[in-house]
């Protein structure tokens, strides 16, 4: 996911304010005047970085090739050309984190040469900070979800499946992407539509059994893995991201079933709880119990084009089943 930091370079009173707003909207950095960073690591859990260290004006060639070598390096753009910034995209050793002036060039800056920039530096008031911060976390990603057909439904004995609660509260059509195999995952619902039987929980997802991956980010781990903490990435029936955190994690031991689907040609499965309140998502965004899943019916899956080494992608010949 993309980042976001604040830029702090008045008084200290000044700074102060700013990065209060920055630490409660949830930014992941902040760039202040070296002899303030020692009293803003005091204001709560943020990266804290020195501005005169990290900044970097792009005037020149020379210019480009030290924002190159740096592991942080915070990129302000003198006279704007795109080109400087492909060039160090391309080429960069560390993070690069580009200043921006306006929200016109959010989207420029983290979408240049597809990749982006690490991430954007901004400036303002708290009304400001907080339009930033949701352009760039809410809408900056999304990923291609495809159509797939239910082939076959077959109950399992018992065993452990993971449930994760999240921070976020969560609404009909979002959930996590969660497969047997990593290259090919299912939109599972999370559980904010109300049941005859339960409450809704909206902040939950009964992800699935013990063995599976979760998709995260650009890599997967397994949901047996999951711990308090951990990022975990929210997925809408559109293709659109956000990031949230596990808040708790619960293995339990319930009957399972077994769900394998079909799309362009390739073949994968998941294995969930076998209970009414334990849903897919359809194309139309609508939530499908799995225990009224059938063969033919349509639900969203995500699929990949390589294999993976503890979570990673990589370019080796790997077969799941």
């Amino acid at each position: 996911m993309k980042e976001i930091w604040v830029i702090a370079e008045g008084s200290w009173e000044e700074s102060k304010e700013i990065l209060r707003n920055a630490i409660e909207l949830g930014f992941d950095g902040a760039f202040v005047k070296r002899e303030y960073v020692e009293k803003a690591r005091k204001l709560g859990r943020i990266d804290v970085e020195v501005l005169e260290d990290s900044l970097v004006e792009i005037k020149s060639a020379e210019d480009q090739k030290l924002a190159m070598e740096k592991s942080l390096a915070l990129v302000k753009f003198v006279d704007w050309k795109i080109i400087p910034l492909e060039n160090i995209i391309a080429m960069k050793k560390g993070k690069v984190i580009a200043a921006v002036n306006s929200e016109d060039e959010v989207k420029t800056i983290l979408t240049t040469l597809e990749k982006g920039a690490d991430g954007i530096a901004v400036k303002g008031d708290r009304e400001e900070l907080k339009n930033y911060f949701k352009i760039v976390k809410e809408t900056s990603k999304r990923i291609e979800l495809k159509k797939a057909k239910i082939k076959e439904v077959r109950t399992l004995g018992v065993g452990e499946r993971v449930c994760i609660d999240t921070v976020t509260l969560m609404s009909v059509g979002e959930g996590a992407l969660v497969g047997n195999q990593a290259n090919f995952m299912f939109l599972v619902a999370s559980e904010s539509e109300e049941s005859e039987y339960v409450a809704s929980r909206p902040f939950r997802i009964n992800a699935g059994s013990v063995n599976a991956y979760v998709k995260i980010g650009e890599k997967t781990k397994y949901l047996a893995e999951l711990k308090a903490g951990d990022e975990i990435e929210i997925v809408r029936y559109d293709g659109s991201l956000r990031r949230s955190f596990v808040g708790r994690v619960k293995i339990e031991r319930r009957p399972l079933i077994l769900l394998r689907a079909e799309c362009d040609g390739f073949e994968g499965s998941i294995i969930l709880q076998n209970a009414e309140t334990i849903k897919l998502v359809n194309p139309a965004g609508k939530h499908l119990s799995v225990s009224q899943l059938k063969a033919g019916d349509e639900v969203l899956v995500w699929i990949g084009d390589k294999a993976r080494h503890f979570g990673v992608s990589i370019d080796e010949f790997v077969v799941e089943r």
